[in-house]
């Protein structure tokens, strides 16, 4: 039992969150230091990113910002080296950072459709790859933010359908190959979650906020969720009551898919 004894307690830990500065990342940062973990904010809005790396910082909570865009391989590797400098360490990445254009295929553009893939899932990719190595030392873990449609299908979001199915088998098979490196690797599958981002989606279908808000009240728990529900369940894949969790899909999404 002594191994669930402070299990949430994430002091000494060292993280790495993308998409940082607002929504679900913003949450999942401030689950983090708030939980004791020192905090790499990655984003490429650094005067927002810095802005909420202050606020953190005066509450007295170990953060740093990187200025990051997740789509360029040296940008990556930039924001990790950046981490281990400052913090001696690697042990959790968390990919947040992500972007959703709302079109039918045949309304989409290419610069539209490489938008949504580069950066939810090559980015994603991108800081894997340049995490791994001190990940391995430490035995850490790596945990991607998916959707509720990395599982099933949506309307007017082919390119994001397509790229959140991809960010989770991509994490199946990066689960398979880190398992000899004791290195975990899991998904999170949000719902309907009240960030910028989708209030955005509400103006790009013509939507007010408040009616695409209550349209995420039709699920069973009847609320839309909050970027610290979506938070507790990356608190619960990082910890110690995960250890033997990888390869695997939490739905966080008020009963949505059910």
């Amino acid at each position: 039992m002594k191994r669930f004894c402070g299990a949430l307690n994430f002091r000494g830990k060292v993280a790495v969150v993308t998409g940082a500065a607002s929504g679900i990342g913003l949450g999942i940062v401030r689950a983090l230091t708030g939980t004791g973990a020192a905090v790499m904010m990655v984003d490429v809005d650094e005067a927002q990113g810095r802005r909420e790396r202050d606020r953190l910082k005066e509450d007295g909570f170990m953060v740093e910002f990187s200025g990051a865009d997740v789509r360029i391989d040296k940008d990556c590797e930039k924001a990790v080296a950046e981490t281990v400098k400052k913090f001696g360490k690697l042990d959790i990445l968390v990919n947040s950072a992500g972007v959703i254009v709302r079109k039918e295929i045949l309304e989409m553009t290419e610069e539209e459709w490489n938008l949504v893939l580069d950066i939810n899932l090559k980015g994603v990719f991108l800081m894997c790859r340049a995490a791994l190595t001190h990940l391995i030392e430490t035995k850490g873990t790596i945990i991607n933010i998916g959707s509720g449609w990395s599982l099933k299908g949506g309307p007017k979001a082919a390119a994001y359908c397509a790229s959140k199915a991809g960010v989770l088998n991509f994490t199946r098979a990066l689960a398979i190959d880190c398992g000899k490196y004791g290195v975990r690797v899991n998904c999170v599958c949000p719902g309907d979650v009240d960030t910028p981002m989708l209030r955005a989606e509400a103006r790009q279908l013509g939507l007010s906020e408040e009616e695409f808000l209550r349209e995420a009240t039709g699920r069973p728990l009847q609320r839309p969720g909050f970027p610290l529900d979506v938070a507790g369940a990356v608190l619960f894949l990082a910890s110690q009551l995960a250890d033997w969790i990888t390869g695997t899909a939490l739905v966080v999404d008020g009963g949505g898919l059910a």
